[in-house]
């Protein structure tokens, strides 16, 4: 059932970029809803992710946790870079 997902959630997008008949902002914001939609069923049915038992919700949460951190170091990372060359700059 993931795969079948995945893969219809990769060929939607894939087809509306080939095709051309949507404009760019419709086809940018369904390229990122498809992305979000893919990101959750990747979570559910290859990490087994879930909050009905005990395991599964400290198992999300932890990777819930795992992702912020991530997301922090290389969103500061990239700030820090972008304002110390802004500042190179002047």
């Amino acid at each position: 059932m993931g795969f079948v997902l995945s893969v219809i959630l990769t060929l939607i997008p894939f087809v509306m970029v080939m095709e051309g008949d949507f404009s760019k902002v419709t086809t940018l914001w369904s390229i990122v809803v498809f992305a979000l939609v893919q990101i959750w069923v990747h979570l559910k049915y290859f990490l087994h992710l879930n909050f009905v038992t005990e395991d599964g919700r400290a198992s999300t949460i932890s990777f819930l946790f795992s992702a912020l951190i991530i997301f922090m170091v290389v969103g500061l990372s990239i700030w820090i870079i972008y304002e110390s060359n802004a500042m190179m700059m002047y």
